[in-house]
């Protein structure tokens, strides 16, 4: 009778820690990098190496995604799509040592790729973690709507970390890469942000629709999106093939399809159906470009 609730105890407490450390996030974060080292001519490093990279970044992401809910337990407490978050439950508890452990982390996972590849990806992993922990989550956030536009940056140094481990120099497709993460940000948060507009302003995050209302925010999100999709393309005349171009195709096609959708009708419905078509856009174009570099 004792295993059972012993057992669903340590479930919840996983379950608790990966809701901390934004695994799902941090793991699209790593595909990011290894879709700007697969699209990079250079070096070639060994798949120990490359693990190393993977795990590296993920666990970059992870300490960042940690840091941003133990800084915004305050706020989180106040909003219904995160108070039942760990540090707001009290179900872990909210002590200085946590900051320690994400010192560590960040500090491991930058040593770990500058002794796996070279200095420069170490470099582009910590201004990742940078950017989210100091721009976005501790200078922005709370100060300004262009918090998510700049904290975008985060994301794109991941692809770059990824191109550098390849080679030190920088080529057109991941440079584009990095620019469609960086414009892929605004577009998928916003969505998100108007279905729980409610929150943000309850909390005085000045979010987009909290600044400008939803209609207007709405149309912002779909302008964004026709951006995005735009740019998503320019990879294909770079050097990337009909495989790219059929996922950038297909997945930006949806998203403008639900962003269009959320203009017209601002809601909850509508926003979280473009909030999850921006999801499925970038995992499309990311396995795509994965799998277009294999065929070369």
């Amino acid at each position: 009778m004792e295993t059972l609730p012993r057992h669903n105890a340590i479930w919840h407490v996983v379950l608790n820690i990966v809701g901390l450390f934004k695994l799902r996030i941090g793991f699209v974060i790593m595909i990011t990098a290894l879709a700007g080292y697969a699209v990079t001519p250079g070096k070639a490093i060994g798949s120990i190496q490359l693990a190393i990279l993977a795990l590296a970044v993920m666990i970059s992401s992870a300490s960042a995604g940690a840091f941003n809910q133990y800084l915004e337990w305050d706020i989180d407490r106040l909003m219904q799509r995160t108070q039942g978050r760990a540090f707001v439950t009290g179900e872990l508890s909210h002590t200085p040592a946590w900051l320690l452990l994400i010192g560590v982390l960040q500090a491991f996972s930058v040593l770990a790729v500058w002794q796996a590849s070279n200095a420069l990806a170490a470099f582009y992993v910590f201004l990742g973690a940078f950017f989210y922990v100091v721009i976005y989550t501790v200078w922005l956030k709370r100060r300004s709507w262009l918090n998510i536009v700049i904290g975008g940056l985060a994301g794109s140094f991941s692809v770059l970390a990824g191109a550098a481990a390849a080679n030190l120099t920088i080529g057109a497709v991941p440079l584009q890469l990095a620019l469609v993460l960086f414009l892929w940000t605004p577009p998928h948060f916003w969505s998100l942000a108007i279905a729980y507009k409610d929150d943000y302003a309850t909390a005085g995050i000045p979010m987009l629709p909290v600044v400008i209302g939803e209609a207007r925010a709405a149309r912002v999100v779909f302008f964004s999106a026709l951006l995005l999709v735009a740019a998503s393309l320019l990879p294909a005349w770079s050097g990337c093939g009909v495989i790219y171009l059929g996922g950038a195709v297909a997945g930006g096609g949806y998203f403008l399809v639900k962003a269009w959708q959320l203009a017209q009708n601002p809601s909850k419905k509508t926003a979280m159906s473009s909030f999850f078509a921006s999801l499925l856009q970038i995992s499309l174009l990311l396995l795509a470009t994965i799998l277009d570099a294999w065929q070369h």
